[in-house]
């Protein structure tokens, strides 16, 4: 597919129009050499690529859009189809080719394309299928991009983003997860639900696995400032483990209702990604809780294996994890969440 994007090149035999349109002041220098252009390049242009694409766009976040697709005739559709809503968007750049030269020198690389499971298909034969599509997309963006940051969305994500990190061969803190950043979005939804509160103010972490094993951090929760369990039981209003367990439940259960209603999830991981993006590329160190090579980290020994900790994000990538308690309790089974990634990854051969 012929690399397609915006260009001022209207005129006759594609003469540059802009000389015509604007006429320059005297005694100007060039650009100074600081002013920084940010670029993303999204791999995979299905419901999920599009709707981190399209958020990114609304939000004002890069000057210039790099998507990238196997799929040569979605790929330009989708590129035109955003590009014809240019007078409602802030001015991008969007660019869209088969071809892995086109995300050349970005600052990001979002991985969304994944081989989706077969019917009675092993966990493992997935990940073994995915691996092989990995090999074709992380080498050429390590290759073109070769100081960006990674962040791999597709899912099994941990493993994948474990196979991102060694096939880019870059430093562990270039190569990021999405991990529960979105789990624990849901997670503080539903608390605030519970509590008739704005979920902006409470402060509420899943760790572990992007999954069922995932970690809920009970002992963290807080409202307002207010250490929630503590609180109660200070006051001695009691609850029930049982609610606690539920809660968390419903939030391993949320993506399934959503694909089982609409036939696939797109919107919510679209603004979660978009989150983590602009604290990379604006350099906010907003804390986040993505998948990071844990090991090292509450007792996890066995191996390299990426789980999801609250790590401040930059322009460095992971700039650190936050020294968040556990209970004994949680920290067994985050353990417990390395070791079932560890014994599937292990089977890979990497």
């Amino acid at each position: 597919m012929h690399k397609s994007c915006s260009a001022s090149s209207l005129g006759p035999g594609g003469l540059d129009l802009t000389q015509a349109f604007f006429k320059p002041i005297q005694q100007t220098a060039p650009p100074s050499p600081t002013k920084r252009h940010t670029k993303v390049s999204v791999v995979g242009v299905g419901n999920v690529g599009m709707a981190i694409a399209q958020t990114i766009l609304t939000q004002d976040l890069v000057d210039e859009l790099a998507l990238v697709d196997v799929n040569a005739d979605k790929l330009r559709g989708e590129m035109l189809d955003l590009q014809h809503a240019a007078a409602f968007l802030p001015r991008t750049k969007i660019h869209a080719s088969v071809d892995y030269a086109i995300t050349a020198g970005s600052d990001l690389c979002i991985i969304t394309a994944g081989a989706r499971q077969n019917p009675g298909e092993s966990r493992l034969n997935l990940l073994q299928r995915n691996v092989a599509l990995f090999s074709h997309i992380v080498p050429p963006l390590a290759k073109y991009s070769p100081d960006s940051i990674l962040m791999v969305v597709s899912n099994p994500v941990d493993i994948l983003t474990y196979v991102a990190w060694k096939l880019s061969k870059f430093p562990s803190n270039r190569v990021i997860g999405s991990g529960t950043n979105l789990d624990s979005s849901r997670f503080r939804f539903l608390i605030a639900d519970h509590l008739d509160v704005n979920a902006q103010d409470v402060q509420a972490y899943i760790v572990g696995e992007h999954g069922d094993s995932s970690v809920a951090l009970w002992s963290s929760i807080s409202v307002g400032g207010v250490p929630v369990l503590s609180f109660l039981e200070k006051q001695q209003i009691a609850y029930e483990k049982e609610t606690l367990e539920n809660i968390h439940k419903a939030v391993i259960d949320s993506a399934y209702e959503v694909i089982s209603l609409k036939g696939y999830t797109s919107w919510a991981i679209g603004y979660s990604v978009a989150s983590l993006a602009r604290s990379i590329l604006r350099n906010q160190r907003r804390i986040h809780p993505v998948s990071v090579l844990a090991k090292g980290f509450y007792g996890i020994e066995g191996g390299d294996v990426f789980l999801s900790l609250p790590a401040q994000l930059g322009r460095g990538g992971i700039l650190g994890v936050t020294n968040v308690h556990l209970t004994d309790e949680e920290a067994q089974r985050f353990r417990d969440s390395a070791n079932t990634i560890l014994e599937l990854q292990n089977q890979l051969g990497l």
